[in-house]
């Protein structure tokens, strides 16, 4: 189901992009918006952002042109139960299976992120790096993964292989 969700945002990233073209003009809030009313008629754009609803999944873009800079919240749970060990699994998964997207604490909220200089962010980047903020959240607690892909040399794949030997033992 997760990664139709992530197969399905890339197939309208694929309609969007400006195939034709060899370079996409500056990403700008205005553009922005579109391609997200696109995903979801009902996002509501905002001064500084937007939110929008990816596959029941609140969203949150934060935009500062001023600065060049975007980011795609999503809240995950509160931080505050969070414990050594579980600070310890985010942070590898922010190595090796989070990709582009990234667990992060703010507020008392742990959330999942996505961040990127604006006026370079193309569409392509912009709809994968949603997917896969919406992906690393609806995969909390269980694999951790913003996609399908895995970075090598973490500690991931060690982990799955000592819970699919557990799972054989029982």
């Amino acid at each position: 189901m997760r990664s139709a969700i992530v197969s399905v945002l890339f197939i309208i990233c694929s309609t969007l992009t400006l195939s034709a073209q060899e370079s996409e003009p500056p990403m700008t809030p205005e553009r922005m918006a579109e391609i997200f009313s696109v995903l979801d008629p009902n996002t509501v754009v905002e001064p500084n952002g937007m939110t929008l609803t990816i596959t029941n999944v609140p969203v949150t873009v934060i935009i500062d042109p001023e600065a060049d800079r975007m980011r795609i919240l999503v809240p995950i749970s509160s931080a505050e139960a969070l414990d050594d060990a579980e600070l310890l699994r985010l942070m590898q998964a922010n190595f090796d299976t989070a990709l582009d997207a990234r667990y992060a604490i703010a507020n008392g909220r742990l959330w999942s992120t996505f961040i990127h200089p604006l006026s370079p962010l193309e569409t392509e980047q912009l709809i994968s790096g949603l997917a896969q903020a919406v992906s690393l959240a609806q995969t909390y607690g269980e694999s951790y993964s913003s996609g399908a892909i895995m970075f090598g040399g973490g500690d991931t794949r060690g982990l799955l292989q000592e819970l699919l030997e557990r799972g054989q033992e029982l």
